[in-house]
Parts: C-alpha cells; sequence; structure tokens
C-alpha cells in the first residue's frame, strides 16, 4: 500500500502547474480578488475532500488553483482558517441548493420534503466524507496540526439556518423542536455514512437497502410523538 507522502507526490505531478512561474508561457488573464479567493476556495475543498486535512497541503491547493502559497496566505491566515471556510462553504451552498430545489410550504407534504433532503444529506456528506473526519479528528483533539480549528462552529450555523427553514416551511407545527430535528437528522446521516464499513458487513446488505433503511429511520423519528 502506498504511504501518504508518496500519495501526495504522485497527486503534485498531476496538478496544473502555476503558470505564472514560468517565463514564456502564454499569460494567464489576470483574476481579481474575489476571483483568486473563489478558486483558492474551490481547490482547497477538492483538496481536504480528497485527502483530508492532513493529507492536504498548501503547495498542492496553490496549484491546483494556480497560484502561489504567499497569495493563499494573503487570503487565508492559516491552513486551519482556510479549512474553516472550505468546510462552511459546501455547508451553505448544500442548504442553499435544497431551499432553492424543495418546493414551498403547502406545495408538497412535509414527509415528501423531509425524504428528499435526507437523500441530498446522504449524497452531500459521502462526497465530502473525508473532510467531515478530519473536523472530527481536530474537534476530539488528536489532530495536533490543527489547534483550536473551531470548525464545528460552521455546523451550528448550518444547523440554525436548517431549523429555520423547517420552521418557516411547516409553519411551527412540528411534533419535535425543528433545533433537535435537523441535529438528530444530520448526525443519523452522518454516522451512517462515515462508519458505513464498521457497521455494515460484506453481504449484509447494498447500498440502496442500506440508503432506504436510513431515510426509514429517520422519518420515523422525525414523526414521532414528542409526549411518548
Amino acid at each position: 500500500m502506498p504511504t501518504q507522502a508518496a500519495m501526495v507526490a504522485a497527486r503534485s505531478k498531476s496538478l496544473p502547474r502555476n503558470t505564472e512561474a514560468t517565463k514564456g508561457d502564454r499569460p494567464r488573464q489576470r483574476r481579481s480578488p474575489a476571483q483568486l479567493r473563489e478558486a483558492i476556495l474551490r481547490a482547497a475543498e477538492a483538496e481536504y475532500c480528497a485527502f483530508g486535512f492532513s493529507g492536504a497541503t498548501t503547495a498542492a491547493i496553490a496549484a491546483r488553483a494556480q497560484t502561489t502559497e504567499t497569495q493563499i496566505f494573503r487570503y487565508f491566515a492559516s491552513k486551519a482558517d482556510l479549512f474553516r471556510e472550505a468546510i462552511q462553504r459546501p455547508l451553505d451552498q448544500h442548504l442553499q441548493a435544497f431551499m432553492a430545489a424543495s418546493p414551498a410550504a403547502g406545495a408538497a407534504p412535509r414527509e415528501q420534503q423531509a425524504r428528499s433532503y435526507i437523500a441530498e444529506l446522504q449524497d452531500f456528506i459521502q462526497q465530502h466524507q473525508r473532510m467531515f473526519l478530519s473536523l472530527i479528528v481536530a474537534e476530539t483533539g488528536k489532530d495536533g496540526d490543527v489547534p483550536g480549528m473551531g470548525g464545528v462552529d460552521a455546523l451550528h450555523a448550518y444547523f440554525a439556518r436548517g431549523a429555520e427553514v423547517v420552521r418557516r416551511r411547516t409553519g411551527g407545527e412540528d411534533k419535535l423542536p425543528p433545533e433537535l430535528m435537523v441535529r438528530i437528522s444530520f448526525a443519523a446521516v452522518l454516522g451512517c455514512v462515515l462508519f458505513k464499513d464498521w457497521l455494515y458487513p460484506d453481504g449484509m446488505a447494498d447500498d440502496a437497502a442500506i440508503r432506504a433503511a436510513m431515510t426509514r429511520f429517520v422519518m420515523d423519528g422525525i414523526y414521532a410523538d414528542a409526549a411518548v
């Protein structure tokens, strides 16, 4: 099995070179500060999703964004600051995409809206699972490279906005408080996705069956009688 160093070296060879440093190349169109910052965030998200916090390097992020490490640190104080924003960004985009795609309150049954959200959440966590694993390691104090990351703040902001969306779409008629609903649903899906290999031995169930069971489990919880 290749070492992490070998993986990083192999990956670096496949990344685009920073053309600004190559004399004689056709000059690239100068990017505005906003465009460069956006490129850095996109590159950081891709690197963190692929390699986690420890495996990603600012050199690789710079190469992917076709800029320099010096430029990265003009926009972000540290690798940890960049990681924090790289977490917040996809969370915001996920919630905004769901709000834009899902029908307004009363336009579809609440259960249908909830099913749609849970299905999209499973896809979202699957796509970003290395990033979430890095956050878990950092927040449990096991990664000395990420002191005081505070990435959980991004999750709290996401939960607050999610609860408000639920409250608006259901008219406040939920059996469970929206603040608890969004957190418990997220936790159930997060654990199911991140620890899939631990929880489901080979041959126990295929991906479709696991996803269907998770959706049903979360739905039963959402519509449970809070008085029981």
